[in-house]
């Protein structure tokens, strides 16, 4: 398709990618592209370990190899069509590297840190729609939207991090 239509300029992805090879990773590199992922995996890892096995749910998705490449990732719920829309619930995974039911799958160098994952939903985010210099961050000269939580995402205990909500929006 690129030899035909050339993607350069375009902000294009893959969603999901929950089983992306790295071989695919360097691919949609070299071509500019970016991975739009979802926590699916929050909801369905024990499935997934049981269809597939527990060495397989360790690269579902592989998170930290995609942003190695270089490659734009934004996070996101995908609404209620795969999973909850609780945002919480997703940065919960990708901190803690575990299902809603506590299962483990990920090792702790394949997780992200709190900073890193809030960055995925924020400028990660904005990459998508070509906005990465008028939102996703609190600066000068961005749109300031932000929310007033119900605890201290940065020093609640991890498993609470699935809990927290909004008490404001602006």
């Amino acid at each position: 398709v690129n030899l035909d239509t050339p993607f350069g300029g375009l902000r294009w992805f893959f969603d999901h990618c929950e089983t992306i090879s790295a071989r695919n990773i360097d691919r949609i590199a070299a071509l500019g592209g970016g991975i739009a992922v979802q926590h699916r995996m929050a909801y369905q890892g024990e499935y997934f370990i049981a269809r597939y096995g527990a060495e397989a749910v360790a690269h579902t998705p592989p998170i930290r190899k995609m942003l190695a490449a270089g490659l734009p990732v934004g996070a996101g719920t995908d609404a209620t069509r795969v999973a909850s829309f609780n945002p919480f619930v997703s940065l919960y995974w990708l901190v803690s590297g575990r299902t809603v039911g506590g299962t483990p799958m990920y090792a702790a160098q394949d997780r992200l840190d709190r900073m890193e994952a809030l960055r995925r939903y924020t400028v990660g985010s904005a990459w998508f729609s070509n906005e990465e210099t008028r939102k996703g961050a609190l600066v000068p000269g961005q749109l300031a939207d932000f929310a007033a939580l119900s605890d201290d995402y940065f020093t609640i205990d991890e498993d609470s991090i699935k809990h927290l909500s909004s008490v404001l929006t602006v």
